[in-house]
């Protein structure tokens, strides 16, 4: 893989070089997953372990009670895999009728968790190592704590203000009533026992087993919907990927209910722009990547939901070429606009990537939704568990509607780079609806402008947010700010210290002569290790 010269912003860090590699948001996560390929595991070996350590030192954005997806390559062929979770049973329409829009917190957003399944599902298909071994890490730091890192503290610290009193909560993540300060060390040996529950019985004490009892027992106290029958019908799906081209690259994502088509369309669309005559920084550049991302976002909320229900509109229609181009058409190169939906048929987040000397590369998120998730943990477990039902809609005629047994529309994206010689680049990042936009950044910077993966996460980014409101870091250029706004974007600035806003981004990149660059983000104190 061609990398350019050095740019222009500062960067805190330089790519990693080696031949095995793990990145992610948290170095004792890195560090577990590393310590698998040192054991003679492989690439999904060391996910795992990173995922399962992630849930305990970076409960601030998943968690045992997540959701998951994964796209793999095993040396031959992508596998893509999702694990998310459904709605209870008795999720009907009626149940929420009086509700305006899903409820954020508590019991009535808690999905069925899919993460465990993510890691058994994976184990089984690829590992090289014994499903319990990629637990020990995590168990260890879960019995005999780990020191929390600033940027979790913080993040812990403003959950507590906001879910203290939701059920169990305060009894798993604040010691004498407080969050743990940065550098303090937080034991949860309830969660330990979990893990190994989870590990000796491959997964089954989590939904048929004496955990799931545990979580459906605190449901059915607090008047929930979540059943034993509903944990016990849960399976992850091995449902391939869906891509798209630009020039002779190739992004992988997942299908839907995932929005990774919002990331496809926008470069599809983008194909049809002159993109290619501009540099990496131009503000024209920016401008028409907003436009895409936009054109693409009005899209996918209107219409991506479970594949199941999506029984107006495709995937395939969406990603329909003649339909991208035009979208295209409709952007004007000088000017803002405010989309509106097309008719594309007549009528908190963890992400990690890993990488083996042998070729394999593992694309790997899982979260609770928004951090911490619902604020519901089960006593005794450690078990937080997501709000992912609050990405349903309440509007009958949405595909989206919530519904009985009913994947909702998720956030959480793995990608996935291939070109005419196979894989290219696993690749993710975090922070909700700064996903698909981050991933359109990630690859255009890196294969059509040739940065590095670590300028690639370095770069100041973008993100949209409705109508003609556009986000930027502060850190972007204050020429570039000010030739957006000439075109009509209504321009706010945030901290990239915001991770949730413009995500904390992780990339491999597989080299020409074998071996990984890898970059990490230190917006989440992004760990890239190899050996």
């Amino acid at each position: 893989m061609e990398f350019r010269a050095n740019h222009h912003y500062p960067s805190r860090r330089s790519a990693v070089f080696a031949d095995n590699m793990v990145a992610t948001s948290h170095p004792l996560a890195a560090q577990a997953g590393l310590t698998m390929l040192k054991r003679g595991g492989n690439a999904v070996d060391a996910a795992i372990a990173t995922a399962i350590t992630l849930t305990l030192v970076e409960p601030s954005g998943n968690g045992v009670g997540s959701d998951a997806f994964a796209i793999v390559w095993n040396g031959k062929e992508l596998h893509g895999l999702n694990a998310s979770g459904r709605s209870p049973a008795a999720w009907t329409p009626e149940r929420f009728a009086q509700h305006k829009e899903m409820p954020f917190r508590g019991w009535e957003s808690v999905t069925v968790p899919g993460a465990v399944s993510a890691w058994v599902a994976l184990s089984e298909r690829f590992s090289a190592l014994p499903f319990s071994e990629l637990f020990e890490p995590a168990i260890n730091y879960a019995q005999n704590g780990f020191i929390v890192t600033p940027v979790i503290a913080q993040l812990w610290q403003r959950a507590a203000v906001e879910l203290g009193e939701y059920p169990g909560f305060a009894e798993a993540f604040l010691p004498n009533g407080q969050p743990p300060k940065a550098g303090e060390r937080f034991i949860n040996k309830p969660l330990a026992k979990t893990f190994k529950q989870i590990a000796d019985t491959k997964g089954e004490a989590f939904y048929k087993g004496p955990l799931a009892q545990s979580i459906c027992d605190f449901a059915s106290q607090h008047g929930a919907a979540l059943t034993l029958d509903d944990m016990a019908a849960h399976k992850a799906d091995w449902c391939g990927t869906i891509a798209q081209k630009f020039d002779d690259v190739e992004l992988h994502e997942i299908p839907p209910n995932g929005q990774g088509i919002a990331a496809l369309m926008a470069l599809g669309i983008l194909s049809h722009t002159s993109i290619r005559e501009l540099s990496a920084d131009d503000p024209r550049a920016f401008h028409l990547q907003i436009e895409a991302m936009k054109l693409a976002l009005v899209d996918v909320e209107n219409f991506v939901a479970d594949p199941e229900h999506m029984t107006d509109v495709s995937a395939s229609d969406l990603l329909d070429e003649t339909y991208l181009a035009t979208r295209a058409a409709l952007i004007d190169p000088e000017k803002a606009q405010d989309f509106n939906i097309g008719a594309p048929k007549n009528g908190g987040t963890v992400y990690l990537s890993a990488a083996d000397a042998s070729g394999m590369m593992v694309s790997f998120i899982q979260s609770n939704y928004a951090g911490f998730g619902s604020g519901v943990v089960v006593p005794e477990t450690g078990i937080a568990l997501q709000n992912r039902g609050a990405g349903f809609s309440t509007d009958p005629s949405n595909q989206n509607c919530v519904g009985p047994n009913k994947r909702p529309f998720q956030t959480i994206i793995p990608g996935f780079l291939k070109g005419p010689n196979g894989p290219i680049m696993s690749f993710g990042v975090m922070g909700g609806p700064m996903q698909a936009q981050g991933h359109v950044q990630m690859v255009l910077r890196t294969q059509l402008w040739k940065q590095d993966p670590q300028m690639a996460v370095d770069a100041p980014r973008w993100r949209f947010v409705k109508g003609m409101s556009i986000a930027c870091e502060d850190t972007m250029p204050s020429a570039t700010i000010a030739a957006l706004s000439a075109m009509g974007h209504e321009i706010s600035l945030e901290s990239p210290d915001n991770a949730f806003g413009f995500g904390g981004a992780q990339l491999i990149c597989r080299l020409d002569d074998q071996g990984y660059a890898a970059g990490s983000d230190p917006r989440k104190d992004g760990a890239a290790m190899g050996f």
